[in-house]
């Protein structure tokens, strides 16, 4: 909770209105997760920060991951950067999101989508900012397809003292669909 309070504090101070109340925005929408990861850093350099982030199908470009930037105008906000961490296999996102925990990534957003190779992919950004004070993030993944196993798994992760993040509905390999949830500790 601390963390999150600490990420929304972050983002409230870095988009606090300026006398005339301006706020800018850019939009990122591509099919790959090494574009968006590219320009979700270039935006930083601009001064923009996270907002939100959806997966799906749009108008004219097809499945794409698309994220909201936002910048205040009169103080943008600095040094930040950014990872996409995209998987379609629990283990594998786990495994990066904790590589991505021990330098100080913490989760801003995560969505489902349609990679161009035709699989089904959970993508998650994380983000480092360079004044947060969180240390090191250590992260859990609750994966299942039955959501009252995912109710014992989450109490299990919350006995051991893991705050929920979010959770999406994905694919498996085998076809089916699972609940996969997020979850995560910080340690000092």
């Amino acid at each position: 909770m601390l963390l999150r309070l600490i990420f929304t504090a972050a983002l409230t101070a870095a988009l606090a209105l300026t006398a005339d109340g301006k706020v800018d925005y850019r939009v990122l929408a591509t099919s790959k997760t090494s574009t968006m990861e590219k320009e979700l850093n270039q935006a930083a350099t601009d001064g923009f920060v996270f907002g939100g982030v959806m997966g799906g199908e749009s108008a004219f470009g097809g499945s794409e991951v698309i994220t909201v930037m936002a910048k205040n105008s009169a103080s943008p906000s600095v040094g930040r950067k950014y990872k996409l961490v995209a998987a379609s296999k629990t283990s594998t996102m786990q495994k990066e999101l904790n590589q991505a925990g021990e330098e100080g990534f913490f989760y801003c957003g995560q969505t489902v989508f349609s990679s161009t190779f035709g699989g089904k992919e959970v993508a998650v950004i994380l983000e480092f900012n360079p004044d947060s004070k969180a240390g090191r993030i250590t992260y859990k993944l609750a994966a299942t397809s039955k959501t009252s196993t995912m109710e014992k798994e989450l109490r299990q992760a919350g006995d051991e003292a893991f705050k929920f993040l979010g959770v999406v509905v994905g694919k498996t390999a085998f076809g089916g669909s699972e609940l996969i949830s997020i979850l995560y500790k910080s340690e000092k």
